[in-house]
């Protein structure tokens, strides 16, 4: 199965690795991910004036290229996530909005949303199948005892996203279980880290982080993992005194491929 893929800026640079982990777990997974042609930054969030076509132009030519080829849009970041899922669901509801962002791109076939955008969590779930998964695990994590950190962007607004029960989820520790874990649920595993206010208010972003931390430990986690590159940052860089990873790398080793994807 093939299907197209937006990394976003952040795997492409920073955490090189991070987007290898998911390139090998997809291959292990029977999935072959095709990177969006010339894709530029999603622009980091949503703006929500309706007036705002410019930050929304690279997210609409990645989903415009997605259905073009006839196939799902992946992405893999929880932010970037957001914004296409956003921007997606603004082409399809507001006519207006399309008109003008179709108009300023002059392209011969207008897009008015037709791609299916997925996360690659719910490509696990809904697509391939958490079972499946659990059908290709070679080296099961079993004892660890992990802790799901959604965060504020992977399901909200609800009604946009509609991934999970935005107070409730369970397609993380679902997740968790499939690779043999045991997943600890804890109170602020939906609450923010502080990730956007760091630079503005870096006293807050700690106080955040260290709430979320310390009562993921108190239920019992060893560990962390997101789905987002800067709570993972954030959560780091603030004193977390247990390992923070990020899911696809956690994938990787449970799939077998992570030192592959090292070499």
């Amino acid at each position: 199965m093939k299907v197209s893929y937006f990394p976003g800026c952040t795997l492409k640079n920073k955490a090189k690795d991070l987007d290898m982990y998911s390139y090998k777990s997809a291959k292990a997974l029977g999935v072959t991910l095709e990177e969006i042609e010339n894709w530029q930054c999603c622009g980091g969030v949503f703006v929500s004036a309706r007036n705002e076509v410019a930050t929304k132009l690279s997210s609409v030519r990645a989903l415009k290229e997605a259905a073009e080829k006839e196939q799902a849009l992946i992405t893999v970041c929880s932010a970037c996530h957001n914004v296409i899922k956003q921007t997606n669901h603004a082409m399809q509801s507001d006519s207006e909005f399309a008109d003008k962002v179709n108009n300023y791109m002059a392209s011969e076939t207008p897009y008015k949303g037709e791609a299916q955008v997925y996360h690659y969590l719910e490509m696990l779930r809904d697509v391939i199948g958490f079972d499946k998964v659990a059908e290709k695990v070679t080296n099961p994590l079993k004892g660890k005892k992990i802790g799901a950190y959604y965060g504020c962007l992977l399901l909200r607004p609800s009604n946009v996203m509609q991934m999970d029960d935005p107070e409730n989820p369970t397609i993380m520790e679902d997740f968790i279980k499939a690779l043999g874990a045991d997943p600890v649920v804890f109170a602020k595993r939906n609450e923010c880290c502080g990730g956007y206010i760091s630079m503005e208010s870096p006293t807050l972003a700690e106080k955040n982080s260290q709430s979320i931390i310390q009562n993921a430990k108190a239920q019992g986690a060893e560990m962390i993992i997101t789905a987002c590159p800067l709570c993972k940052y954030n959560l780091i860089k603030n004193g977390a005194d247990i390992p923070v990873v990020y899911f696809t790398e956690l994938l990787a080793e449970a799939l077998g491929v992570k030192e592959e994807s090292n070499e």
